[in-house]
């Protein structure tokens, strides 16, 4: 595709939780020993003391560089020809070898990663457990040091907020730094041609930081999320609406703080139709995905991520609604044939 505008260092700016993602590939009991469910995201509790260590020791274990908005900017990048430092990513990690590992990768992705570095915590990391032949992923997520990104850590980097055009955090980060988020969020509703993205992320985040989140929402330029959350958050407000087209809708219609922009809302549905809500109509529009062949999955970590990433990869060069959502689709069935939320060795060949 002949693209008319041009990209600079910094145009998109990712805010999370960097997490070192550890993979394996497990039976169905290692998941009830530690009371998992097959597909879903949660946070290291004291039930699952000794989960890492048995992974390590009873299962073929993959290391990469993660976390839900790194893993976005890293895909982007992909995207995106590795032109270096498009994107730009913020979390803290520890001064240990994860940590060093962690920093090693986000060279060889091209991102620039202005890392809080905690001398006291140790680099979080994630727990993924692959099922059904790679069709489920069970996530829980030891956030060690990235659950210490500080307000102040952003502010003295503030420079790399004000060039982005492309804004992006995660519902994950309501868990560790709300302030840094609301910066963020705010400076992006002050500027008519800024974009902020903001993603579910998990169930969870929907139904015990439903205050934080709705401190979140009014901003929110485009929201992300799949079936599961947005059902979740519709729970949460004691909504009537079951059908994913009418919750999507009552997002969509919810306050913002600048109503210039519009508000638009993606829900994916794994295989079926993503659903798109807007503020500025009263219809729902749907985008059928296209089917992969069951054999070609390998694992179903990082799909949500690389959504998002064909997603905003388009939208920095200001394509339109349809191919950010092609884009969207082409980028998480490349990312689902690999192990883990890394990307083909190959370049990336969005076709429109």
């Amino acid at each position: 595709m002949s693209n008319p505008v041009e990209l600079n260092e910094g145009d998109i700016f990712g805010l999370g939780n960097p997490l070192l993602d550890l993979i394996s590939e497990v039976d169905g009991d290692f998941l009830v020993k530690y009371g998992l469910k097959a597909d879903d995201a949660i946070l290291y509790e004291d039930k699952h003391q000794g989960l890492e260590k048995e992974m390590l020791t009873k299962y073929q274990v993959n290391y990469v560089a993660g976390g839900a908005v790194q893993n976005t900017m890293r895909i982007t990048e992909w995207l995106l020809g590795f032109k270096p430092n498009i994107c730009t990513y913020m979390g803290c990690i520890g001064k240990d070898e994860f940590g060093n590992r962690m920093q090693q990768e986000a060279i060889k992705d091209k991102i620039n990663c202005i890392y809080r570095i905690d001398d006291n915590e140790k680099t979080g990391y994630c727990c993924v457990l692959v099922t059904d032949k790679g069709k489920a992923r069970s996530l829980v997520a030891y956030l060690g040091a990235a659950n210490h990104m500080k307000k102040e850590h952003l502010m003295e980097n503030w420079s790399f907020v004000e060039k982005a055009k492309i804004l992006y955090v995660s519902g994950f980060h309501l868990t560790v730094c709300v302030p840094a988020i609301l910066e963020v969020a705010k400076h992006a509703a002050n500027s008519d041609e800024k974009r902020f993205c903001f993603n579910l992320s998990a169930p969870f985040v929907c139904e015990f930081f439903k205050n934080d989140l709705m401190s979140v929402l009014p901003y929110v330029d485009i929201l992300f999320g799949n079936d599961t959350e947005a059902s979740a958050l519709a729970l949460a407000h004691g909504w009537e609406a079951k059908e994913i087209s009418e919750i999507a809708m009552l997002i969509a219609k919810g306050e913002k703080v600048n109503p210039k922009k519009s508000r638009m809302v993606v829900i994916t549905r794994g295989a079926d139709p993503i659903v798109v809500a807007t503020s500025d109509s009263d219809s729902v529009s749907t985008y059928p995905v296209d089917k992969l062949e069951s054999g070609k999955i390998i694992d179903t970590n990082g799909a949500g991520d690389a959504f998002v990433a064909g997603f905003i990869s388009q939208l920095i060069l200001k394509a339109n609604v349809d191919n950010c959502i092609k884009a969207g689709s082409y980028a998480a069935q490349q990312i689902i044939q690999c192990e883990g939320a890394q990307y083909p060795s190959h370049p990336a060949q969005i076709k429109f």
